[in-house]
């Protein structure tokens, strides 16, 4: 028999599946009430499989909660695209820059990358060593210590020379660093970025959801990437970040 307790009991199971995923507790709380309240077991009509019902609402609300309905961005071919990536110290942003900008180049597209990253010791020299490898153009600057003067005077070196899309990676940093923060934010209004993507490292969990905010809070970031999730990391806290 399918009734009241027993929706309540899977329920039970698929939040703790979820919580022990790293899945933000607060999403949690809104699925397990959107689907209490999609299902009312009065009101289904006589016959109707009341275990797929409950399935389809679960279904449902997974899906609501990532909303596929929005389409990603996308670059536009034969004109310049500026993508600015943001997030946190050590979530591989530099690396996913060079990924990103190596797959549109594989399929036709004229790539470049700058390194705004005035921060980080080495950072430079990975961006440049990521990018001779992948036979990615790139700038950067081993003597300007302003990362805004960097991205400006890179982006619009590439853009002279109508580059389709043009990376901009900069400083790692987090919502305690509000200089930091100030600094990405003169950067975005000095660039102009087409679309912010925000690195987030898989294994930071449920603490996502409140550096995603400080970011999104700051620039409009547009996408989320989820690096190292082949790691010990659950990565349920990607929810998180993309809500």
């Amino acid at each position: 028999i399918i009734n009241e307790q027993v929706l309540s009991e899977a329920l039970g199971e698929i939040c703790r599946a979820l919580l022990e995923a790293d899945v933000n507790v607060r999403l949690v709380k809104q699925l397990r009430e959107n689907v209490k309240q999609a299902i009312n077991f009065e009101e289904t009509a006589v016959g109707l499989n009341k275990r797929r019902l409950i399935q389809s609402a679960v279904v449902k609300e997974l899906v609501r909660l990532i909303d596929p309905e929005v389409k990603p961005w996308q670059p536009v071919k034969n004109k310049p695209n500026i993508v600015m990536f943001v997030g946190l110290q050590g979530s591989g942003k530099t690396t996913t820059c060079t990924k990103y900008a190596y797959h549109y180049m594989r399929r036709g597209w004229k790539t470049a990358l700058v390194c705004a990253d005035t921060f980080r010791a080495g950072a430079f020299d990975q961006l440049k060593q990521n990018a001779t490898k992948a036979r990615i153009p790139f700038y950067g600057s081993y003597t300007e210590s302003d990362p805004l003067v960097i991205a400006v005077d890179g982006v619009e070196t590439f853009r002279k020379d109508n580059f389709e899309l043009i990376v901009v990676d900069t400083s790692g940093r987090h919502a305690q660093e509000e200089s930091l923060f100030e600094e990405m934010l003169q950067i975005s209004n000095g660039i102009q970025p087409d679309n912010i993507i925000f690195v987030m490292d898989a294994s930071i969990g449920q603490a996502c959801e409140l550096q995603a905010q400080a970011f999104k809070s700051k620039v409009d970031v547009g996408s989320v990437i989820v690096t190292k999730l082949d790691s010990h990391a659950k990565g349920g806290g990607a929810l998180s970040a993309y809500v």
